[in-house]
Order: structure tokens, then sequence, then C-alpha cells
């Protein structure tokens, strides 16, 4: 009895760890929809099922996430028809807008402007590869920002292809590691912390290791906790806010220093990015069923990541 109740209380544990509470979209709700994906998975998943493409079971489409994509755009586009899409917005279904998909792809412009980023990152590791000496002390940490942003990138890329638990982990966790990197960097810039004087490289032990229980605690929040994405969300943003802080001030000093104008590009960098950003705030339905707030803020950061490595 001892060892049954011991066994008992290790799966609730493991199942309050693994599980967590699900909220549908107001467009999984209707019931038009509902009726819409049990009939077509009546028609077409039986014994004889009706044939997928190639590049989309390449890319995981079955035949229920077929009848799924398929009755989000038939119910949109019928709520659509009857009245002005004031009338009739457009609902969200699993969390995410109706977007039309491009061979295969669930978001085909947050996949191609995550693309330009990983190009952007790409092109700057280049330059410092060609053009910054191996001896000097913040190039490691230069790099270390361009290997951050192209993993960042690929996840990206991978979520905005397909959505499933292990992409949408791995676009937060990514998102996240590269933002918290940013961080971590800023202040070793700023400070020069990578000078070999003892004070300093105890305080760069002391913040390496705050970065990375930050982080560590960030995984596990969501990981154990709550899978939040306002939380997420709100983490990131807190943390860019922070470095862009820095970065500011530190841009404002260094002008008042040289008086040069190239002194203050991380500031207008930063401002540029902040204005960016907003448009993860102002959420729209995707214009034509492409194009959407978020795919535009991941056009918008492509620029001044190119500047940046400049």
């Amino acid at each position: 009895m001892r060892l049954r109740g011991a066994a008992q209380r290790h799966t609730a544990v493991v199942l309050f760890l693994l599980g967590h509470v699900a909220h549908a979209s107001l467009g999984d709700r209707l019931p038009d929809f509902r009726d819409c994906v049990q009939v077509c998975k009546d028609a077409n998943c039986g014994d004889d099922p009706t044939p997928i493409p190639l590049h989309r079971r390449l890319l995981l489409w079955d035949c229920p996430s077929e009848c799924d994509y398929t009755c989000q755009h038939i119910v949109t586009d019928k709520r659509l028809a009857r009245d002005p899409p004031y009338m009739q917005p457009v609902y969200q279904f699993h969390g995410k807008w109706p977007f039309y998909r491009f061979l295969g792809m669930q978001e085909p412009f947050s996949v191609i402007f995550s693309l330009f980023n990983f190009l952007a990152h790409d092109w700057g590791l280049a330059q410092l590869r060609d053009k910054l000496p191996t001896s000097y002390p913040l190039r490691k940490y230069y790099m270390m920002f361009g290997y951050f942003g192209l993993a960042s990138w690929v996840f990206s890329m991978l979520f905005h292809t397909r959505d499933f638990a292990v992409t949408e982990k791995l676009d937060y966790f990514g998102a996240g590691a590269s933002v918290l990197y940013g961080l971590y960097f800023a202040p070793i810039r700023v400070f020069r912390l990578d000078r070999p004087e003892p004070v300093k490289q105890s305080l760069l032990r002391m913040w390496t290791f705050v970065c990375i229980l930050l982080y560590t605690l960030h995984v596990l929040y969501l990981t154990l906790w709550s899978w939040d994405y306002t939380y997420n969300m709100a983490a990131n943003v807190a943390v860019g806010v922070v470095q862009n802080v820095l970065w500011s001030v530190f841009s404002y000093t260094q002008y008042k220093k040289v008086g040069r104008t190239w002194a203050m590009w991380p500031g207008l960098i930063v401002a540029w990015i902040i204005m960016a950003m907003s448009l993860e705030l102002l959420d729209f339905a995707p214009w034509k069923g492409v194009v959407d707030a978020h795919s535009l803020w991941h056009l918008g950061t492509v620029v001044p990541t190119v500047w940046w490595y400049k």
C-alpha cells in the first residue's frame, strides 16, 4: 500500500509538471467551425483518406490538420461575406490568425522575414571574422551575439513554418536566449568588463552567473509552471528595455566625448527597434490573409541588425 501511494503521488506530480491548461481561441468555439471539422474528417479521413500532396506531408500535414486549416478559411470567408469586416471580425483559431499557407508554410511572410534576419546575422558574422583580429578582447562577445541571433532566427523559421509544441518551445527559448544575451553583452561593452583587472573579472563572473540563473529560471517557469505568452512577452520586453537604456546612455556619453555623429548610432538603432517592437502591441488580422503585425515586426528588425554590425 505504501509503495502504491508513493507511485500515485509521483504520477500526480509528473502530470502536474507536464500538464497545463489549454485556452481555446474564440474561433475554436464557433459551432460552424466545429461542425465543419467533424464533417471534413468523416468525409476525408476514413479508411480511404483523401491524398495529401508530398510537400505538405513532408511538413507533417495530416488529414485532421488539413481539415482544421480548410475549415478555418471556410468559416472566416463565410463570416466576411455575410457582413462587412467591422461587423464580422476575423477570429483567431488555436491562438493564431487564419493565414493562407504557401508550400505548406503556415505563416509564409514570417518565415521569409525571419530568413532575412538570419541572413543579416550571417553577413554580420562574416564582417566580424574578416575585420576584427582574433586578439581583440571583445571579438568573442560580438561573435556570440551573432551565433545567438542565427539560432533564434532558425527556430523562428521552424515555428512559423509549422506550429507544434516543440517548435513553439524552441522559438520562445531561442528568442529569450538571444534577447538575454543582448543584455549580458551590453554591460560588458559599456563598462569594459572584458579587461583583465581583478575587479572587472570578478564582476564579469558574477554577471555571467546572474544571466545564466535568470535564463534557467525563465525556462523552468515556462516549462514547469505556466506556458504563458503574456509573461514571455513581458519578460523579453523588460530585458530589451534595460539593455536599450544602457545603449542609449552609452551612445549619448560617447557622442558628448567625441562629438561625432556615428557615436549616436546605437541610440538611433535602439529607437528604431522600439518603434518596430510597437507592432507587437498593435496586432491585427493578416492583410490578404498573409501579412500581420508580427511578420512586420520581423521585417522591421532586419535593417537595424545590419546597421548594428556596421
